[in-house]
């Protein structure tokens, strides 16, 4: 096969049939004689029709995820080659590549057989596969897909078959004769399972994902059956203590589970103890919805109850709900040791997607280390305040009896904090808080011994960072609930004091829960966990309350009146009505929560006159009018402190001309053009020749560069 340098010697070439695969293409070497590729050139809207066809093969059906990815605008390159891309994917076989094989023999992950009749079902679907594909949708021809193909067979290192009725080291019933189950099937029977859903339902979402690539068949039925009782059975039979020691115990998991875990460290007399767990799923999210997003902390559950401490970092989803990304299970707050945990964690996150960046870190604990944030994820920090509300609610309601005196001293506290923007003391409110309740012993004494101290260090950190919004207040504490519901269950109470019971929790049932309502919610399935999945937030309940179910009170504004949905002749009283330390007596709210009632009352009273602005607003104001302020005449700081203003309100007029719009389009092109990289500004779509210098020793070392680049063959 001759080979082509040029990609216009190459014909594009559109297949009749409505999936194809590589055997109906013709593939050509393109590249130079040292290095060149397998490639064929299709239209870019027949992509996913090849993607079918490949996973349609006979002798190995698979699927093929998309293990890298990479994009361009267009107009961001000056000059390029014919081969340049406008998007980049790498697709690789879901078989692989966990596992490579060892010497050719059995692979690691199934080192032995079972001498039984009943054997084992597979352990696990990576099997070392080595098949993938690169697809580029061309710079210089969008309407075109570059396809490259770097290994065709599905086998492994060693070059034996690892998948597919071809496997002939296959172990388990039938293995050999229908095709494996992939990683998205394994996990969602396996989420299922962990949930407690009924058997005949995981079987029949399972036998319906298998016969997506195997069609109806007995034998593949009866197979699946047993799949799933042998999988439930394992999973049943599955303990958290692998060692009667839990540290020991924790090690052994640790050497089992390295590909889930980003930083571990031992304990020590020197160090402290520290393991910093995230999935591979947990890895995809936290790229996905972190990059150019938020990423908040609950900091520090368990801290009575558990033998460590456990801190959560949390995106939000499409949804804006908390997903859990990573888990750090340590009692060390020391800036060193943060230091280690979450400079590992962004490295783990650059290493698949180096331009990872977050626009802004939020914190629920006053007394966290704020130093590592910013100088790792170089990012603004936002605070958040429903773990204070929270806290001083539930014991409210716990230590004072009359509902009353419940509201009043609710809604004081919340005046005292609202203090620090208008100008008083909020010591000296607290003080005559504490002389006009004096008799409420319980709650003052509980004041003072938990909060008395560490109130000026609270205050000082709400003045210094802006607040965070009562959506994502609300959202945090909804995984702070659901988290606690799943560990503080009463069959648990004997295990709290172990690490590897708190991290097979987290692994099995929490990460099970999370991965289910978001597959749930994305492939439209499993309506009632969806429809669960959504309403999870009080934010989202209230969306649901119509605005005519909230009639505000008097003119003093005192409270309001909310209808409920369910029961027309129930109304909950919410007091202090516009204000985060709304007191609502539903039942979720006598608990601590921020509840729909509340939510929604809020959102009313923001459009209306006469209510108090959020705490987030105030904050932000704050923040506005401290840069705005004239710091000296004349000065070098007057000019920092008026570009700062300028830049955040242009940000913030962009962001509410997208939110208000109904075509990007128009937004985008109004947007200033920018310096890309080290080049200058282009035309979209025109390579800007006509600005290079044709004959300057800039322009040929240019064009040195641009010939020293890459190809992808180098990359396998």
């Amino acid at each position: 096969m001759d080979i082509v340098e040029s990609l216009f010697d190459i014909q594009v070439q559109d297949p009749p049939e409505e999936d194809f695969s590589s055997i109906d293409l013709t593939w050509t070497k393109f590249g130079t004689a040292e290095h060149h590729d397998e490639v064929a050139l299709i239209p870019y809207a027949r992509v996913d029709s090849f993607i079918i066809g490949e996973c349609s093969n006979v002798e190995c059906p698979t699927r093929f995820h998309i293990e890298r990815g990479r994009k361009r605008s267009r107009g961001s390159l000056k000059e390029y080659k014919d081969d340049e891309y406008l998007e980049y994917r790498l697709y690789w076989c879901s078989f692989g590549p966990e596992n490579y094989g060892e010497g050719g023999g059995v692979l690691p992950s199934r080192k032995y057989r079972l001498n039984t009749r009943n054997r084992a079902a597979r352990p696990q679907s990576m099997r070392g596969c080595t098949c993938h594909f690169v697809v580029k949708r061309l710079y210089a021809r969008p309407s075109l897909a570059l396809l490259i193909y770097n290994d065709r067979r599905h086998v492994n290192k060693s070059g034996f078959i690892c998948h597919g009725p071809l496997d002939r080291d296959a172990i388990g019933p039938g293995a050999k004769k229908i095709p494996y189950i992939c990683n998205e099937i394994q996990q969602q029977t396996m989420s299922m399972i962990y949930l407690g859903i009924p058997e005949e339902s995981v079987l029949e979402k399972h036998i319906e994902g298998i016969q997506r690539y195997c069609g109806s068949d007995a034998k593949v039925n009866s197979l699946a059956s047993q799949y799933v009782q042998k999988l439930g059975m394992i999973i049943r039979r599955s303990t958290h203590e692998l060692d009667l020691d839990d540290q020991a115990s924790i090690r052994l998991w640790v050497d089992r589970n390295k590909k889930s875990i980003f930083f571990y460290q031992d304990s020590s007399e020197t160090d402290p103890f520290i393991l910093g767990i995230q999935t591979e799923w947990q890895l995809q999210q936290m790229i996905r919805f972190g990059h150019r997003s938020l990423i908040a902390a609950d900091s520090t559950f368990g801290i009575k109850r558990l033998k460590y401490p456990l801190c959560t970092l949390l995106v939000f989803d499409s949804r804006q709900h908390a997903l859990p990304v990573a888990w750090v299970v340590t009692r060390s707050s020391a800036k060193p040791d943060v230091t280690k945990w979450m400079k590992s964690l962004l490295d783990r996150a650059r290493s698949i997607e180096p331009g990872w960046k977050i626009s802004g870190f939020l914190i629920d604990d006053a007394a966290a280390e704020i130093d590592p944030i910013r100088e790792i994820f170089c990012c603004p920090l936002l605070f958040s305040l429903w773990r204070v509300r929270r806290s001083w609610l539930r014991n409210i309601v716990k230590k004072c009896t009359n509902i009353k005196i419940q509201r009043e001293i609710f809604k004081r506290l919340g005046n005292i904090l609202y203090s620090i923007w208008d100008g008083a003391d909020p010591f000296v409110n607290l003080e005559v808080l504490i002389q006009d309740f004096v008799d409420q012993t319980a709650f003052i004494e509980y004041f003072k011994a938990s909060w008395m101290p560490k109130l000026a260090m609270w205050l000082s950190t709400m003045r210094a960072l802006p607040l965070a919004s009562q959506e994502a207040s609300g959202a945090i504490e909804a995984y702070h609930v659901k988290l606690k519901t799943k560990l503080f269950d009463d069959s648990h109470l004997g295990a709290l004091q172990r690490v590897d019971w708190l991290v097979h929790k987290l692994t099995t049932e929490l990460h099970s829960s999370y991965w289910l309502d978001r597959y749930a919610d994305e492939s439209d399935s499993f309506q009632n966990v969806k429809d669960e999945y959504i309403a999870s937030t009080s934010w989202h309940r209230a969306m649901q309350i119509p605005n005519s179910a909230v009639t505000l009170g008097d003119k003093e504004h005192l409270f309001a009146r909310v209808s409920s949905q369910k029961d027309s002749s129930l109304t909950h009283l919410v007091w202090n009505p516009g204000s985060e330390f709304a007191f609502c007596d539903c039942a979720w709210s006598m608990q601590g929560n921020i509840c729909k009632h509340v939510v929604k009352v809020n959102m009313i009273c923001a459009n209306n006159e006469g209510y108090q602005p959020s705490m987030s607003f105030q904050s932000l104001r704050e923040v506005l009018m401290n840069l705005w302020t004239k710091p000296m005449d004349d000065s070098v700081e007057l000019d920092l402190s008026v570009a700062w203003t300028h830049n955040m309100l242009d940000q913030i007029k962009q962001l509410v001309e997208l939110s208000s719009s109904d075509d990007i389009g128009a937004v985008v092109n109004n947007l200033p053009l920018k310096w890309v990289s080290k080049k200058g500004r282009t035309s979209v779509g025109i390579p800007s020749s006509t600005l290079a210098l044709p004959s300057s020793s800039k322009s040929s070392t240019v064009h040195k560069k641009n010939r020293k680049r890459k190809r992808l063959s180098r990359l396998r």
